[in-house]
């Protein structure tokens, strides 16, 4: 099965996924927030989900973000819609900007590097790397 990661945002909301054997972790799509539970549905008609992990916004001095209030009504949301999948928080500090960094780095133009969709869906693939690489240690 796979696990599935979300970078929250209210304007959009970046899902990477593992591979079934849950090694590689690759984007997936950037979604509305109203528009991702039917999303989340009718992806797993089809691909079986273990466990969703969602970024956590925190500040430097490790306390919540602006933005930890919206995050956790959609955390709630993930626990309530789909009660047998665990979602665990995780920190995703730096995501964004990592993200950004790696688009930089590929050679892409300046306009892929300003697509707020592919940063969005990066931070998610970094944050399930970094979530998978903690478990492997």
């Amino acid at each position: 099965m796979r696990i599935m990661a979300f970078d929250y945002g209210t304007k959009r909301i970046g899902i990477a996924v593992t591979d079934p054997m849950q090694i590689i972790a690759t984007g997936l799509d950037t979604i509305h927030p109203l528009k991702i539970i039917d999303y989340l549905k009718k992806y797993m008609e089809t691909e079986p989900v273990e466990r969703f992990v969602v970024g956590e916004p925190k500040q430097m001095d490790n306390t919540p973000s602006q933005s930890a209030m919206h995050v956790k009504g959609f955390a709630n949301t993930l626990k309530k819609t789909f009660p047998d999948i665990p979602v665990e928080m995780f920190d995703e500090r730096f995501t964004s900007k990592m993200a950004s960094a790696t688009i930089a780095q590929s050679g892409m133009g300046k306009k892929a590097r300003q697509n707020k969709e592919l940063v969005d869906t990066i931070s998610a693939v970094i944050l399930l790397q970094s979530w998978m690489s903690r478990l492997n240690r």
